[in-house]
């Protein structure tokens, strides 16, 4: 259906470089906005349907360079030491992002603002679908969400948007291109991105490729996978190779517009769980979205369809073991009035289902189907003063077991079905105290309803070393949460601070039985060799507290503490956030929680230069539960980024350096279950130098 792009997309990038590098009369240029390679307006959408340009939840948006100096290879280490967001790194191929102390099923990953499916939820070894070489621009929003993307979204939303269906006209031909080589794990990355089109027709082409060996770490570690060797100061099976590409369109109307996109990711990697187990993914997507403007009472009405057809099998060696796939279609309509008085607003629907399967040796979950339907309101009241937010959501969500249709013998897996009627509400308030002081505050009862493997897992989990039990009755998780936010600019310094509170009466999670089982989930002897410990999952009364901040600080330049003639400009970028979680019931903390978390960078400019230096440091984590977890120790990790910007003919050239991890320091993470439950021998990367060119025209 769609080309190999794996062929072709490195070769596309060099000839295009090379072409630009051969023309003559080179120059060097200022250094653009961050913007200046993307095609979409700047104006955030995640969380934000009505467009306003001050919002009042809490959002993080990377594009153009802040995106370029952050990327890695998988979504959760992009997003990682943003305020408020952590990483559930599980080796360099497979993290997921944690916000505010909750991942997996909490956090809604989309892609353009629609579902996105994948399995990456199911178990921490499992990769989410997305590379950051052919993203425009990623949005966080922190905090419940669940009134526009539902209950999984109560701890905050990612939004990868690739304007693979142009939502404005491109008039003319442009696009970007990028390659990339770095040292730690000797990756080679390309991508190329291109865009053209009329007032009438908009086409968008991207591709992209990935490739990388075992990653470089400051200890040495066992290997005993085959043609690897015995002891090495790498990470045992972390090697990945990935590739993928899209093409998409839009139609421009009078009253509006329609696309369509095809898009496809292709990936195998280790697990680094296990020596010789590699998966060997692949998803496609296909999306239709529009928008129609008709006048009157309702100003557009915006839909979005999309069908994702997600698989992956897990590789003993060479022979196929364990196969997942989720195959999932995703509806969302959004009808907007027009203004009446002080009020605007939209209501909307949205529909969901997915087809899950395991099977093999290791299927820990049932085949089981989900259904979800939903209808929301969102609406607005401005005033002199700022803006007031109010709305609502209703849910029907029904959970169907099929048991383990491959093999009847297999009678483990409960087969029913469960209906739940979750419903959310919410109220924000943004007020302006003065031109440069703004307050906002949020208010959220979430409903969620539990998922098929909440309810009806009952298998081994290798990537967790447990015996996972799901329990049937669970009842809906329900959270009330509070945010408090003040917001501080005054030119190009900036000071953000949100301190919040969540409230969990039934906050589902695994914990642990004391139980030991075999290798067919019967109760073991203590100290049987080959077994499992047993989790069951349950529901507790739970509570995550915590403040984020960041900020920046104009050092020298204009409205600078110095002012110096061509000297350029030096800003100090600090940061810092501290989470506390706990299970109400126990008084013990929840695990995998990030601790305090400081940082801060210098940034230099001058002209079609700009240099970067800057820390994070990670406090130790004593607050871990009692049983089944790890303590981790402090450390900080210091990175240095460089870029050098030149102009060719009409081509934009960005040369770019960064080395993290500067010191080599051996460092384990406290929000990985790698380090915290099972294998405490994956410390994070150690000392890389990534070098690379972007050229957008």
């Amino acid at each position: 259906m769609i080309p190999n792009f794996r062929r072709n997309a490195i070769g596309a990038a060099v000839l295009l470089l090379a072409a630009l590098a051969g023309a003559a009369n080179a120059q060097t240029a200022p250094a653009p906005s961050t913007a200046d390679d993307a095609s979409l307006r700047e104006v955030t959408v995640t969380g934000n349907p009505l467009g306003a340009s001050d919002l009042i939840a809490p959002t993080t948006s990377l594009s153009g360079d802040k995106l370029l100096l952050r990327s890695e290879s998988t979504l959760g280490e992009t997003l990682n030491n943003l305020p408020g967001v952590s990483s559930s790194y599980f080796g360099p191929n497979a993290s997921r992002p944690s916000i505010r102390g909750q991942d997996g099923d909490r956090i809604r990953i989309l892609q353009n603002g629609g579902g996105a499916p994948d399995a990456s939820a199911l178990s921490y070894d499992h990769a989410v679908p997305v590379d950051a070489l052919v993203t425009e621009r990623i949005e966080v929003l922190r905090g419940p969400s669940a009134l526009q993307y539902g209950g999984s979204a109560v701890g905050g939303v990612v939004n990868v948007i690739d304007n693979r269906i142009p939502s404005e006209p491109i008039n003319g031909f442009g696009g970007r291109a990028d390659l990339g080589y770095a040292t730690g794990n000797k990756e080679k990355s390309g991508g190329v991105l291109l865009e053209g089109g009329n007032d009438r027709i908009a086409v968008h082409v991207d591709a992209f490729n990935r490739d990388s060996k075992d990653v470089s770490v400051p200890i040495t570690l066992e290997c005993s996978k085959p043609g690897s060797p015995w002891m090495a100061r790498r990470i045992c099976n972390s090697a990945n190779q990935a590739h993928g590409g899209a093409f998409g369109g839009t139609v421009f109307f009078d009253q509006g517009w329609v696309g369509a996109s095809v898009s496809t990711y292709r990936s195998t990697y280790g697990t680094v769980a296990e020596d010789d187990v590699t998966i060997g993914m692949k998803s496609d997507r296909q999306a239709l979205e529009g928008e129609w403007r008709p006048g009157g009472f309702i100003s557009s009405i915006h839909a979005k369809l999309s069908h994702t057809n997600y698989r992956h099998t897990e590789f003993e060696g060479r022979e196929p073991g364990t196969a997942f796939s989720n195959v999932s279609n995703d509806l969302r309509l959004e009808a907007r009035h027009r203004k009446i008085g002080n009020f605007e607003g939209l209501v909307g629907f949205s529909s969901e289902t997915n087809r899950f399967a395991a099977d093999g040796e290791e299927a820990f979950a049932p085949h089981s189907r989900t259904r979800s339907t939903a209808l929301f309101l969102h609406e607005e009241y401005g005033t002199s003063w700022g803006r007031l937010s109010f709305g609502a959501r209703t849910e029907r969500v029904r959970v169907r077991s099929l048991g383990y249709p491959e093999d009847p013998s297999v009678t483990r897996f409960a087969v029913g079905e469960r209906t739940f009627n979750p419903h959310s509400a919410a109220f924000g308030a943004l007020v302006n105290l003065a031109p440069q002081w703004q307050l906002t505050s949020n208010i959220a009862y979430t409903e969620r309803a539990p998922k098929d493997y909440e309810l009806l897992a009952n298998g081994p989990h290798v990537a967790t070393a447990a015996w996972e039990v799901g329990d049937p009755t669970l009842k809906k998780e329900k959270s009330t949460g509070f945010d408090l936010g003040a917001q501080w600019k005054d030119g190009p310094n900036t000071a953000r601070v949100n301190a919040y509170v969540t409230r969990f009466r039934n906050y589902i999670g695994l914990t642990a039985s004391g139980r030991e089982l075999d290798s067919e989930g019967n109760v073991a002897e203590p100290g049987t060799p080959d077994t499992l410990a047993e989790y069951l999952y349950g529901g507790v009364r739970a509570r995550f507290t915590g403040i984020e901040a960041n900020g920046n600080l104009r050092l020298l330049g204009a409205d600078g503490f110095a002012r110096m003639a061509d000297a350029g400009t030096l800003d100090l970028e600090w940061r810092g956030d501290i989470v506390r979680a706990k299970n109400l019931d126990t008084g013990e903390p929840l695990p995998r929680i990030a601790p305090l978390r400081l940082g801060a960078t210098l940034a230099y400019g001058n002209g079609p230069w700009t240099a970067r230096l800057g820390f994070d440091y990670n406090a130790a984590q004593h607050r871990v539960p009692s049983v089944g977890a790890r303590e981790t120790d402090a450390y900080t990790l210091w990175n240095a980024a460089i870029t050098y910007r030149m102009k060719v003919q009409r081509a934009n050239l960005t040369w770019y350096a960064r080395v993290d991890n500067i010191t080599n320091k051996l460092a384990y993470s406290p929000t990985s279950i790698l380090t915290t439950t099972v294998y405490p021998n994956a410390p994070l990367p150690g000392r890389t130098l990534k070098v690379g060119l972007r050229v957008t025209f």
